[in-house]
C-alpha cells in the first residue's frame, strides 16, 4: 500500500505542537457563521479534519459527525478534544482519496461536506478531492469550503505557499459548475487559530448545493 507524503508532513507539524492544537479548539469562524444551515440529527463529513476543532463543534450542534483525518497524531488529539467535550464523532484515520476508503464508503453520502483550508491538494489532486466530496454529499445536500486566495502570498499568515494550491472564483465556478452556488465570497479578516494561522488573511467562503 502507497504512503501518502502529506501523512509524514502533517504528522510532523502536529507532533511539533505537544499537547497544544496547531490550529487551535475553537471552529473555523467562517465554520461557525453558519450554525443556522445545521439541524439536529443530519450526517456530517468534515474532510482532513486535523485535531478536531470543526468536527467536535459539529457534534455540539447535535449532527452525526465522520471525520475523517489522515494523521494518526492528530487523530488521537482530535478524540481528547472530543472527550472534553463529551461528544461522539466518527474519528477516522484514513487517506480520504485512497482506493481502500473509497470502496468501504462510495454509497454513503452526507447532508454536508465540510472542507476548511484542505488546500494541501495540487490542481490534479483537487480535481479528486472535489470529485469525492461531490459524490459523498446526497442530492439537496451541501458543502462548505474556506480557502485561501492568491492574495494571501503577500500576507504568508498561514496556507500553502504554492499560487497553484489556492481558490480563485473561476476556480470555485469551475469545479461547482454544476452545483448551485449560495454563496461564494472573497473577503479579507484577521484570522486566530492556534499557532498555523494567525493575522490578516485573504480569504474565500463558499456554500454550494447538490442540484442534479
Amino acid at each position: 500500500m502507497s504512503i501518502n507524503p502529506q501523512q509524514k508532513i502533517w504528522t510532523e507539524r502536529y507532533k511539533a505542537t505537544g499537547d497544544d492544537y496547531l490550529f487551535g479548539e475553537k471552529p473555523n469562524t467562517y465554520l461557525a457563521r453558519q450554525s443556522h444551515l445545521f439541524h439536529a440529527g443530519q450526517r456530517v463529513l468534515c474532510v482532513a479534519d486535523g485535531e478536531g476543532r470543526n468536527s467536535v463543534w459539529l457534534a455540539k450542534q447535535g449532527l452525526s459527525v465522520t471525520a475523517v483525518e489522515i494523521s494518526e497524531v492528530a487523530v488521537e488529539k482530535a478524540k481528547r478534544l472530543a472527550t472534553k467535550h463529551e461528544v461522539v464523532v466518527d474519528f477516522q484515520c484514513a487517506d480520504l482519496l485512497s482506493d481502500e476508503w473509497l470502496d468501504q464508503h462510495s454509497a454513503i453520502q452526507y447532508d454536508w461536506v465540510i472542507g476548511i483550508f484542505i488546500q494541501f491538494a495540487d490542481p490534479k489532486t483537487r480535481e479528486k478531492l472535489f470529485f469525492v466530496m461531490k459524490h459523498l454529499t446526497q442530492l439537496g445536500g451541501g458543502l462548505i469550503l474556506q480557502g485561501y486566495t492568491p492574495k494571501q502570498l503577500e500576507y504568508k499568515t498561514g496556507g500553502p505557499s504554492v499560487l497553484e494550491n489556492l481558490y480563485t472564483e473561476d476556480l470555485m465556478r469551475s469545479l461547482l459548475k454544476d452545483w448551485r452556488i449560495e454563496e461564494l465570497t472573497e473577503y479579507q479578516e484577521v484570522v486566530s487559530e492556534g499557532h498555523g494561522h494567525h493575522g490578516l488573511s485573504a480569504l474565500m467562503g463558499v456554500i454550494a448545493y447538490k442540484t442534479c
